[in-house]
């Protein structure tokens, strides 16, 4: 245990060295989420009404950005070679580096989403439940982003295959999650999309790292 505590603070140290990767995903989820309204036309009530959605199509595309690198850099410089060969298995190499992708891009996601819902016509009350389903939706985009990142990794044009890999496999996500907040805007429980975003995550947690490990084996041989 304190071997993958080690391995993601490692992970956490090289992104804030990094940290213009995060600071590109938060800006360009504001500025995605920023150009709806224009697009849309100014009424509050259509943007009130759509504000969920396109939140979550933004945090979407914003956990796309950085996925292209959580594995090739280490690929291209010989450090994935030798994270195997710390004693971890390459299921719990993948979950570190996927827990330090969630926490320095989903996590700042989850504040960058309180402005933007405001900004979008959101009532203060519908923040909460739009946060605890992107609390529950961005570790699960993590996770299966991680999982598609190794397993293209090392194809040619696998930055071409990566988001047609995730996209169909994120299409659940988007809806349960963008339907809690919308339930709750409309004055109904929220609770059954919560439970079924709960059970992909646990089911992802389990699955995705032992995929993405197999991925990076098979990179890495």
């Amino acid at each position: 245990m304190s071997l993958f505590l080690a391995l993601i603070g490692r992970e956490l140290r090289l992104a804030l060295r990094h940290g213009a990767d995060t600071l590109a995903a938060l800006l360009f989820f504001v500025l995605c989420g920023s150009l709806f309204p224009l697009a849309l036309g100014p009424s509050p009530a259509l943007l009130h009404r759509m504000a969920p959605g396109i939140i979550w199509v933004c945090a979407l595309l914003a956990t796309l950005l950085p996925l292209d690198r959580l594995f090739s850099a280490d690929l291209e410089d010989g450090g994935l070679d030798h994270l195997l060969l710390l004693g971890l298995s390459p299921a719990f190499v993948a979950l570190a580096k996927i827990i330090s992708h969630w926490l320095t891009t989903g996590l700042p996601l989850l504040f960058a989403a309180i402005p933007l819902s405001l900004m979008l016509g959101s009532a203060p009350g519908d923040t909460l439940p739009l946060l605890a389903g992107l609390a529950l939706g961005t570790p699960l985009l993590s996770l299966l982003g991680g999982m598609a990142a190794a397993l293209v990794l090392g194809a040619r044009r696998g930055g071409v295959l990566l988001p047609l890999l995730i996209l169909p496999l994120a299409t659940p996500v988007l809806i349960f999650g963008a339907a809690s907040a919308d339930a709750a805007t409309n004055g109904r429980s929220f609770g059954p999309e919560l439970d079924f975003l709960g059970a992909f995550l646990a089911l992802a947690l389990v699955l995705c790292p032992f995929a993405a490990g197999s991925g990076l084996k098979a990179a890495s041989s």
